[in-house]
């Protein structure tokens, strides 16, 4: 008669299924680091073109900002030559004007009734020199009132930008970095020569100085 199987002990069998479960757990770790090693490559892989494509936008942004800045700087300057270059010729026209005015003054002066002949030739060359001589009293005046504007502005040294090379957004920003006067730029100080390297970036930087000699 066969024997029977005797079956396995409780021990034997708490055991082996330990042994699978460990054998299990092993199993989903490993799949886990696999799936964050590829995430992590999978962020490294999006998060590097992104950073290259921001950096290369604020640097594009930044040319464009400093092209604007420049070009701006740059018209401005020219407006304040042409604007400059208009103001002088309107003083020539001005003066031009009054001497044609004193010439045909004097030629009406002169067809005056009373004037012919040598005995009144004397009493009419008085009135004219008289005329003539209020005339350009009056000549004087006037250019010296015309002249008057460019000399109040060209005592004021608070606008910067009578300096060639600084526009009004430029001057705003000297005067708030403490740059209130154009002999600070012409003749700085060492606490002036430092506030002026806030600005060796502006074009034209190198000859501002000479640009603020001129003008005082």
């Amino acid at each position: 008669m066969a024997k029977k199987a005797t079956p396995p002990s409780v021990d034997k069998i708490v055991k082996k299924v330990n042994k699978e479960l460990e054998k299990t757990a092993r199993q989903i770790e490993s799949l886990i680091n696999d799936a964050l090693k590829q995430l992590d490559a999978l962020q490294n892989q999006i998060h590097e073109p992104i950073q290259r494509l921001l950096k290369e936008a604020d640097e594009l942004r930044e040319r464009e900002m400093k092209r604007l800045h420049d070009e701006f700087e740059r018209r401005l300057g020219e407006f304040h030559e042409l604007q400059g270059t208009v103001l002088e010729r309107l003083g020539l026209a001005s003066k031009e004007a009054e001497k044609k005015v004193g010439k045909l003054a004097n030629k009406a002066s002169d067809k005056l009734p009373g004037t012919e002949g040598k005995t009144a030739a004397a009493p009419a060359s008085k009135t004219t020199g008289k005329k003539s001589a209020a005339k350009k009293t009056t000549a004087k005046k006037a250019a010296s009132a015309s002249s008057a504007g460019p000399a109040a502005k060209a005592a004021d040294h608070s606008d910067l930008t009578r300096v060639k090379g600084i526009g009004p957004a430029t001057a705003q920003k000297m005067k708030n970095a403490g740059i209130t006067s154009i002999e600070q730029i012409a003749n700085p100080g060492p606490e002036d020569e430092e506030k002026l390297q806030a600005f060796s970036s502006l074009r034209g930087f190198s000859t501002l100085r000479e640009e603020a000699k001129k003008v005082l």
